[in-house]
């Protein structure tokens, strides 16, 4: 069996911003059984770990000091004993429960899928969590060509995954965002309309006489409030970012993280049916910056850490 090994790995010992973040050595024990474990080329950067590492959610209290970063690709170097779908030299990109943004890291394999001849480390790090959730948030709904969706935070993570999959289901779809990230919902097919108030006076006129159908949010109020405005049941507004009951809209969740799914989005990149937008990349030892772009907002797609001078290619 395989022993522990030295590994780098990012940990924050209190709340607060990204730079409470530090880069600290130490080890990573062999996979137990059921187990195995990763040498990390690339992990994605999600809201949700900058939220836990602020404090913002107390149903999920991290143990100081933690790790972060959930999102992981790289190379199977051992195996625990029971483990049969993958072996050491396997190419895998999936879920942990936390602190992917390190050298080394332990995983499950039922929250891994293998990483296809095509899709990078960069890619393949930015489908696991935000992959899974746009495809459950979208599978809620069923859309059709006869449909206007509006999509909110379009060119985020999330947002540009499910604008995509309305498209490919021969939807109109408008999406909110930044201006400037508005370029890139064009060459998508997308309509791209800005926040703020006045939200559902230009969506009605980006429809051009259609009436919404769908409301996909990924940002907040405002969207949900503006599909009620524009007349769109509440069945048919669906939110991953607030609480829809307060609204009386659908609360979709994501759900476990599954091998099927992975390998599904996986297929439409490489297909070229699905963009996957990285806004950024940076190395393991600039962790800080990442989550302060990540947290100043207006992300087009994911921001990505890589690890090893190797791991933003083949």
């Amino acid at each position: 069996m395989t022993g522990a090994v030295a590994s780098l790995s990012v940990r924050y010992s209190g709340f607060g911003p990204a730079s409470v973040l530090r880069v600290v050595p130490g080890s990573v024990a062999a996979p137990a059984a059921g187990q195995v474990r990763i040498a990390v080329h690339a992990a994605g950067l999600n809201p949700s770990d900058s939220k836990m590492r602020e404090g913002l959610m107390p149903r999920l209290v991290p143990m100081f000091p933690a790790g972060t970063g959930r999102e992981v690709a790289g190379v199977i170097d051992a195996v625990g004993e029971t483990v049969t779908e993958f072996s050491v030299g396997d190419a895998v990109f999936g879920s942990v429960s936390g602190g992917a943004i390190a050298e080394f890291v332990l995983a499950k394999p039922g929250s891994l899928a293998s990483r296809p001849e095509g899709l990078d480390w960069t890619a393949a790090a930015t489908l696991p969590l935000a992959g899974i959730t746009a495809w459950d948030s979208f599978s809620s709904q069923e859309v059709t060509e006869n449909d206007t969706v509006l999509v909110s935070a379009a060119g985020g993570g999330v947002g540009v995954l499910v604008a995509q999959l309305a498209l490919r289901a021969g939807a109109t779809v408008i999406g909110t965002a930044g201006e400037r990230n508005h370029a890139f919902l064009r060459e998508l097919g997308a309509i791209p309309v800005t926040y703020g108030p006045g939200l559902a006076d230009r969506v009605r006129a980006a429809a051009a006489g259609k009436p919404i159908t769908v409301v996909f949010d990924h940002h907040g109020d405002e969207t949900i409030e503006a599909g009620l405005e524009l007349g769109v049941p509440a069945a048919r507004i669906n939110t991953i970012a607030v609480d829809a009951a307060a609204h009386g809209v659908q609360g979709v969740g994501r759900g476990p993280v599954n091998r099927q799914t992975l390998e599904t989005l996986a297929g439409l990149v490489v297909a070229g049916e699905l963009r996957v937008p990285i806004d950024s990349v940076f190395q393991l030892a600039d962790v800080v910056a990442a989550y302060d772009r990540l947290d100043g907002g207006h992300v087009l797609g994911k921001v990505v850490v890589t690890v090893g001078p190797e791991s933003a290619g083949e």
